[in-house]
């Protein structure tokens, strides 16, 4: 059975404003332009893993149980793993994947975004 927040984040994900998906080392990664913001790893049916970067949230999300520092070298750059269980609130898993992608977007992409939020 599929993890039930795997769908509504990566609709979240690839719904931000010039997002789209990627493939590299046979993964799925989230871009905007040529940067990545969310790295969703190799499809699994029955688990969610995704990794971010967090520079405003790194310490709260390493708070939590189900995350742990990326390797690569990824964690110099206040990126974060989450392997979030079912019942995590996905308004947290959404905005730790926006404060990413803000991080990384260029930045009249990322005010769309306040001018959507209204």
């Amino acid at each position: 059975m599929a993890h039930p927040l795997t769908a509504p984040l990566r609709d979240f994900a690839f719904g931000l404003p010039g997002a789209w998906e990627d493939h590299p080392w046979d993964e799925s990664v989230a871009k905007v332009g040529k940067k990545v913001f969310v790295f969703f790893g190799a499809p699994e049916a029955d688990t969610l893993s995704f990794t971010v970067k967090l520079p405003q949230s790194n310490d709260e999300a390493l708070s939590m149980p189900w995350s742990a520092v990326p390797g690569y070298g990824l964690e110099r750059g206040h990126w974060v793993t989450l392997a979030p269980p079912p019942d995590a609130p996905l308004e947290l898993l959404t905005a730790w994947v926006e404060e990413s992608y803000r991080t990384v977007a260029p930045k009249r992409l990322a005010a769309s975004l306040d001018s959507v939020a209204g």
